[in-house]
């Protein structure tokens, strides 16, 4: 029976972020991982790859519709499906095999074998029950299905299937406005498909600033993109290669069908516990399936959880922050994540980026603000690369100035956002980053812009 002073759950952002930490800080650590590489599901099926197609199909839009207008003559590339798919397997791999690398270099062994939690202090994987002080639960989630949904992972997909279609469809209907619908729907629109989401709310992007929203809906309409908004799916059933898409519209109630050659499933998804044995172990758990936690503590001593499990945002890097924590508090440090600070990014074209707080809770709270905004228009770089759609929209507290949250839809809005993440850690008033010396032409330039706006005014608006 091997003993360690922590056996990690899952191997994705959060688990093994969490392991090599416990490992820098000396602890004798451990990883399990069922899955024949490490990463989970944001290196594997998740994050990684559908960033790799997004990359690819952006060059090719640009090709289509740029490259033209800057004396850039020639064909048209043609897209060979198969190439595009090794390349996004190449990526996948190399970032998987990066993840075995940092193990092996920080003297982390990973169990191979799908794990449970037979008692506190001990973890079985296979055969094998392994001792530990503290066990930490980084089992990651899985989509989330609907009733009358029928998934078959080849015409009506997951965000798992739709990474790896036979042949990129003519038609596409998705299910859900979110992150993962959004941005897979943009891949398949690039290279041709007429995409239609399909949204039970009378919104995408729910939880975003409306304003954005309602900008970031609009440039994905240009971009072909057709939505029907508060509409209630009842079915998606597959048949013969094709798939019929049935839902009601909830202002009239009238039934509608659409007919398409894939159906993606974006409608979240929910924490992945199954087989843990975490009930027989006595871990408490939320109504909605996720493990309760304290500070990362759950209700059993000596086990923790992080990520996907619990509640809060599913994004890859609160659960990393999170990892980090545990790892901390279980070396007898103080670990910490501000949720306050957690950016969260769709990386469509052009991308959008939100931290903090929104205009609409900040109306619900009461609370006294001002906004600074500014257009990409207004942009030297932006303009010269055919990217000036969107803005820099900064909100700040009326008195303090204190930057209370921000919204960015722009190019490279995902790497922008965290300047803005930053000051907001340190407790930066808008005039902060307004007085701070940017670099000329940056698209960054546009986030002083919005914080000048804060005040006396932008310089180009």
């Amino acid at each position: 029976m091997s003993s360690y002073d922590v056996i990690v759950i899952g191997s994705g952002p959060g688990g093994y972020v969490c392991a090599i930490r416990c490992a820098q800080l000396g602890l004798k650590t451990a990883c399990v991982e069922g899955n024949e590489t490490l990463g989970g599901t944001c290196l594997n099926i998740g994050c990684i790859p559908s960033k790799a197609l997004l990359h690819a199909t952006h060059q090719l839009h640009e090709a289509e519709h740029n490259f033209a207008k800057m004396g850039l003559k020639g064909k048209s590339p043609s897209v060979d499906w198969a190439q595009m798919q090794a390349y996004k397997d190449d990526v996948i791999a190399q970032n998987t095999k990066g993840i075995e690398f940092l193990f092996k270099k920080n003297k982390i062994d990973w169990l191979k074998g799908w794990g449970s939690i037979p008692e506190a202090g001990k973890v079985k994987v296979g055969d094998e029950v392994h001792e530990a002080k503290n066990i930490v639960i980084a089992s990651g989630s899985v989509p989330a299905g609907l009733p009358g949904v029928e998934i078959d992972e080849k015409t009506v997909v997951t965000s798992t299937g739709a990474l790896s279609l036979s042949k990129p469809p003519k038609t596409m209907v998705v299910i859900g406005g979110g992150v993962i619908g959004l941005e897979m729907g943009s891949v398949y629109a690039r290279l041709g498909a007429e995409v239609t989401v399909v949204e039970y709310l009378d919104r995408i992007t729910p939880g975003m600033d409306m304003e954005t929203t309602r900008q970031f809906q609009k440039i994905l309409g240009k971009q072909g993109i057709n939505f029907v908004l508060g509409a209630a799916v009842s079915s998606a059933k597959p048949s013969k290669g094709k798939a019929k898409v049935t839902y009601t519209l909830r202002k009239d109630d009238s039934e509608h069908e659409l007919d398409a050659d894939a159906v993606l499933v974006a409608t979240g998804r929910k924490s992945f516990t199954d087989g843990l044995g975490l009930a027989e172990a006595g871990v408490e758990m939320t109504d909605r399936g996720q493990v309760k936690t304290d500070h990362f503590a759950t209700s059993v001593r000596g086990i923790y959880a992080i990520g996907d499990a619990t509640t809060g945002p599913m994004l890859a890097h609160k659960a990393e922050d999170e990892g980090m924590a545990v790892a901390e508090i279980l070396a007898g440090k103080q670990g910490h994540v501000n949720y306050g600070v957690i950016p969260a990014v769709i990386y469509t074209h052009p991308e959008v980026a939100t931290v903090g707080q929104t205009e609409e809770l900040l109306k619900d709270e009461g609370r006294a603000y001002k906004v600074g905004k500014f257009s990409f228009m207004g942009n030297g770089r932006a303009k010269a690369n055919f990217a000036a759609d969107g803005f820099v929209k900064i909100l700040a507290d009326k008195e303090t100035d204190r930057i209370l949250g921000a919204s960015i839809i722009g190019p490279m809005a995902g790497d922008l956002i965290h300047e803005i993440c930053v000051a907001m850690e340190f407790g930066a008033a808008a005039q902060d980053l307004a007085l701070t010396c940017h670099a000329h032409p940056t698209y960054s330039e546009a986030v002083r812009e919005a914080a000048l706006a804060c005040g006396d005014g932008a310089i180009h608006a």
